[in-house]
């Protein structure tokens, strides 16, 4: 139970908010945690990519992610401290600026009937400046970055391979985890998930090392195709890593003498042979943009141009027919889609066409 707020009245805030991924929380996050909690009466702690896809980039879902970070507060700091999931919304800004605010207003406690003085602490100044720029409603506070703590760093070591991962857990992860995080990591490495995750790595460092030559770091460029008709969404089922058992939009790299639109349809013809006549594509053509978040792919710097389909409302769906050895085509009901069943950003892809809430699959 929270104490009165006379006997809060030494904090400097009402409420501090701090964002985060968590992949995993480390020692750094839970300095920036610990001193917000000496300096407000309540610490919103907004946990990013909830419901994302495991990937080498978000290996751990919301509720993992949750469990070790409640694991290493007690039960004073544990009753001042929320912990809520945050779905990203990667091509547009003001949805994700409106999530961040909406659950803030809702969770912050009144302070004395007026509006809470609320901060956003960040452990680095370029962190707080930057969220700083979204909310202008909110004071920003800096916190000094722990020197030699790295989340992509931890999750390298963790999924270069098994040997160098029990050598890593017994001796130097200390320095970076918690206890409990620490833990519910060595757990993690007995799982299926794990050893997905594992042979993602291998073959992301087999890709890096084909390309090790280059002058300059490559920069792909491939094309999807949004195909929509009747509540529906045109998807494939990958069989194979990275991003094994997702659902993605088809589509793929585009051949050296193609345009792009040319690429796409391609791509529905070869791909997953979508009984749709070329004419009738083009004429249901209403929208194409570039996507291009920095890390959206696992292959490094990849731009995907998407085309979005708007066919005709039917009572059949179109036919697919099954392409030998290849990825399963499948019509899925709008109402069916989740960001953690679908391969990198093509959730947010489909989203920005069809304008899905950002609550979408998760609450």
């Amino acid at each position: 139970m929270t104490p009165p707020d006379t006997e809060l009245s030494h904090y400097d805030f009402a409420c501090l908010v701090f964002i985060g991924r968590f992949q995993p929380p480390h020692l750094g996050h839970l300095a920036v945690i610990r001193e917000a909690l000496q300096r407000a009466r309540q610490v919103i702690v907004l946990v990013g990519s909830a419901w994302q896809a495991r990937s080498l980039r978000n290996p751990w879902r919301f509720d993992e992610r949750l469990g070790m970070l409640q694991s290493a507060f007690d039960e004073e700091e544990s009753a001042r401290l929320e912990i809520v999931p945050l779905l990203d919304a990667l091509y547009n800004n003001d949805v994700w600026v409106r999530d961040v605010q909406r659950k803030v207003r809702d969770i912050a406690r009144p302070d004395h009937a007026r509006l809470p003085r609320i901060g956003l602490i960040g452990a680095s100044r370029g962190q707080s400046s930057y969220y700083l720029s979204l909310f202008p409603q909110w004071e920003s506070v800096s916190v000094p970055l722990v020197e030699g703590i790295s989340a992509s760093q931890i999750r390298e070591r963790l999924f270069r391979s098994p040997s160098s991962t029990e050598d890593y857990l017994s001796t130097g992860a200390a320095h970076d985890l918690p206890p409990g995080v620490l833990e519910a990591v060595g757990e993690f490495t007995a799982t299926e998930h794990y050893r997905q995750l594992i042979e993602e790595q291998r073959l992301l460092d087999q890709y890096r090392s084909a390309w090790s030559q280059a002058p300059y770091p490559p920069i792909f460029v491939t094309v999807n195709a949004v195909v929509v008709q009747s509540g529906h969404v045109l998807l494939v089922k990958r069989t194979a890593a990275p991003g094994k058992g997702l659902f993605a939009l088809p589509g793929g790299f585009i051949n050296p003498h193609e345009r792009l639109l040319d690429a796409c349809l391609r791509e529905l013809r070869e791909r997953v042979r979508l009984k749709v006549p070329e004419p009738v594509l083009k004429g249901s053509l209403r929208g194409q943009r570039l996507f291009d978040e920095p890390h959206r792919s696992w292959r490094g710097r990849t731009l995907a141009e998407a085309f979005y389909f708007a066919l005709r409302p039917e009572q059949q769906l179109p036919r697919l027919k099954a392409v030998k050895g290849g990825e399963h085509a499948r019509w899925v009901a709008l109402a069916d889609l989740e960001p953690d069943n679908l391969f990198e950003d093509h959730f947010f892809i489909i989203q920005n066409f069809l304008g899905l809430p950002a609550d979408f699959g998760g609450g």
